[in-house]
């Protein structure tokens, strides 16, 4: 058995580990008569791509490009390739993600099972939302192709199912048009969350790009950053040159201690005071919008061995300031301070997917260092915020999540049950089912 980890590095797991090359193969038996569960890049911040003492499938072989039609921008593809290989392709014919998470290193396929979302969300949705079609591998041999239209019930299972309902082998997905690789951008800084709430009201209707940094340390400040697709080719600026490989590669052996709250609170002091004036406009290439933490690879050591723990919360509009307040308030109460906290509104799309986690509200994603109980502990209070104010949580991002959040987040969890492959399993689906299946 080899030693798996996700990208947070919690929880540390052991299974043993098999590789699919082409979407074509069969899928691999599990060791020993455990269970299966699909892994791409590993950099799931939860723990629905771990299987402890199981089999992982490692689908990232698959990654060919398989069809593309230049003139609809419909692309379809292994589920192994990534969205950095996808723009790659892409981007000098003219053509871009139709949504993108915070990071271009996840497959296609791990996109789909955790049905992501972006800056966009408002605008677009989710990215199973642009999903048109999709194979899914069944561990009794089937090849089910599913769509709105055939196997819809699998299809919807499928779209935020958290690799479950077998193995994706290829998607079809529609991109959308660009005439250039550059973003109009706006930078807003707010003092308190008061001002965020001012501020952003109303850029969601002229922007489709909407995402802010949060210095939860001060318990509010951050900056509110918008973002447009620049629209005239003949724009300064205006190219379609993809991005760039990244330049920097964090160090192994990097000590925890050296990320604390001195060193968080310097650094959220840096990162507000560097914008100088209240507002500021400019033009980004896509990679620096999107992607700010892309330029260094395995970023994430600067955790150290222990690294860190995630949640994203999706707060009901109307009690979403006060229950920050209260999440900020309890970060400081256990001397947990966090330089990656990004705070947006989510629109009202619905995605097709049944347990897909978006829906209309404001969403905190904010990353605290593993520092042992304390950070259980601190998970603990977040998790009682969300249960008394109705908020949802994202299982994609979470490795702490208790059952009963878990089902008040996924309403339609005995209806996706009944698609569950009886050969997958993971850590995520043991935890947050315990007591409710």
């Amino acid at each position: 058995m080899d030693v798996v980890e996700n990208f947070s590095r919690n929880p540390k797991t052991k299974s043993w580990v098999k590789h699919i090359r082409w979407s074509c193969d069969p899928l691999p038996a599990p060791a020993d008569r455990g269970t299966l569960i699909p892994l791409g890049l590993g950099n799931s911040l939860g723990d629905c791509c771990l299987n402890n003492g199981g089999t992982v499938v490692v689908t990232r072989g698959m990654n060919r490009l398989l069809d593309f039609d230049a003139e609809t921008g419909l692309i379809r593809c292994e589920a192994g390739a990534t969205l950095d290989e996808v723009l790659r392709f892409a981007v000098p014919r003219g053509w871009f993600l139709p949504t993108t998470p915070g990071t271009s290193f996840i497959t296609v396929g791990g996109a789909v099972a955790n049905d992501v979302h972006g800056k966009n969300h408002h605008w677009a949705g989710s990215f199973g939302c642009h999903v048109t079609r999709l194979e899914l591998l069944r561990s009794d041999g089937r090849r089910l192709v599913c769509s709105l239209a055939e196997n819809s019930d699998f299809f919807a299972a499928t779209i935020g199912g958290m690799g479950l309902t077998g193995l994706i082998t290829w998607v079809e997905f529609r991109l959308r048009r660009i005439v250039s690789t550059m973003i109009e951008t706006e930078s807003v800084k707010f003092r308190d969350l008061d001002e965020f709430f001012d501020v952003s009201e109303g850029t969601d209707a002229r922007c489709e790009h909407t995402v802010a940094w949060v210095d939860c340390v001060t318990r509010g400040r951050g900056i509110l950053m918008c973002g447009n697709n620049v629209d005239d080719a003949g724009a300064a600026g205006a190219t379609l040159k993809p991005h760039t490989e990244p330049r920097l590669n964090f160090p192994h052996g990097f000590p925890s201690c050296a990320l604390n709250r001195f060193s968080i609170r310097l650094f959220n002091q840096l990162y507000y005071s560097r914008q100088l004036r209240k507002r500021v406009r400019g033009l980004q290439h896509y990679s620096q919008f999107f992607y700010p933490l892309d330029v260094v690879k395995n970023w994430h050591r600067v955790y150290g061995a222990p690294g860190f723990f995630e949640a994203q919360i999706v707060l009901p509009p109307d009690v979403a300031k006060e229950a920050l307040r209260e999440i900020f308030k309890q970060a400081a109460r256990f001397g947990q301070g966090a330089f990656l906290v990004v705070l947006k509104k989510l629109g009202s799309i619905r995605s097709p997917g049944l347990m897909s986690f978006p829906r209309p509200g404001v969403t905190l994603g904010i990353d605290f260092p593993n520092k042992g109980e304390r950070t259980k502990k601190l998970f603990t209070e977040i998790f009682r915020i969300g249960l008394d104010t109705g908020a949802a949580f994202n299982p994609g991002k979470d490795a702490l999540m208790p059952p009963e959040c878990f089902a008040k987040t996924c309403p339609n969890l005995e209806s996706f049950s009944a698609f569950i492959d009886p050969a997958f399993s993971s850590n995520a689906w043991r935890r947050l089912t315990k007591g409710l299946l």
